[in-house]
């Protein structure tokens, strides 16, 4: 047992007697929090969870706990993000050729972190029927909807793939403990299981379905889902098989 604590305890390099600063060390921790647990649960959450077992959908509609638990998430995952920025700004200037790497490319994934956050500003309105005024960019699913969808899908998850390689990159720079990218590799492999899985079950509802269920005298319910994988039958008994089982 205590060989392998020892091997666990040691830097990447093998060097047991690893210093780091502690603006790197602050840097390291808010981003990899931020990083590579908050802000990719908060996704897992949005594609997967809009539509509860409990709930039985499409009977009841618009379950906002997964937008409340998503919008939180991403937010708090954001203001990590820019205080991992905020220490680590201007330091490091002499740093290896990975850790170059490593600010260039994280550089890209903070502008993605905050084009997200801006792109969720200008998303447009809601509508429907549940809100004061039936015509609204999402209910219509007008060009401005079509295009925040699909780019904050596709930048979302292409910013937290990016994400990964960033921290493993800073974790050899930083000539890390083997405890860390091993315990961030388990972690990150049970958010994969978990979504492969909820994938199978159909659980990616799409959230316009999710806000107003499959009846066809809704607009956008006339127009193909956006992204790949997203469940939207035209009505409840065009579910493919397993699918409201699932969901139910």
């Amino acid at each position: 047992m205590r060989p392998m604590l020892n091997w666990l305890t040691v830097s990447l390099s093998g060097n047991a007697d690893h210093q780091l600063a502690t603006w790197a060390a602050w840097h390291a921790r808010s981003m990899v929090l931020a990083w590579g647990v908050v802000l990719p649960s908060g996704a897992l959450i949005a594609r997967y969870l809009k539509v509860t077992r409990a709930q039985r959908w499409p009977e009841r509609v618009d379950n906002r706990a997964w937008w409340q638990a998503h919008l939180a998430l991403q937010y708090g995952g954001v203001g990590l993000m820019i205080g991992g920025v905020w220490v680590a700004f201007g330091l490091g200037q002499s740093a290896s050729a990975v850790a170059r790497a490593h600010a260039m490319l994280g550089w890209v994934v903070v502008a993605l972190g905050l084009l997200q956050m801006v792109g969720g500003w200008l998303r447009g309105s809601k509508g429907g029927p549940t809100e004061a005024a039936l015509r609204g960019d999402h209910y219509d699913m007008t060009l401005r909807r079509r295009a925040f969808e699909r780019m904050h899908k596709s930048f979302g998850w292409g910013a937290v793939v990016l994400a990964v390689v960033v921290i493993g990159l800073g974790l050899v720079a930083v000539d890390a403990p083997r405890w860390m990218p091993l315990m961030l590799g388990v972690w990150w492999a049970v958010l994969v299981a978990w979504a492969l899985r909820m994938q199978r079950a159909g659980r990616c509802v799409d959230t316009y379905q999710a806000l107003w269920g499959p009846d066809p005298k809704h607009p956008g319910n006339l127009r193909p889902p956006i992204g790949w994988g997203v469940t939207r039958p035209r009505a409840a008994s065009d579910a493919p098989p397993g699918v409201m089982k699932g969901l139910r």
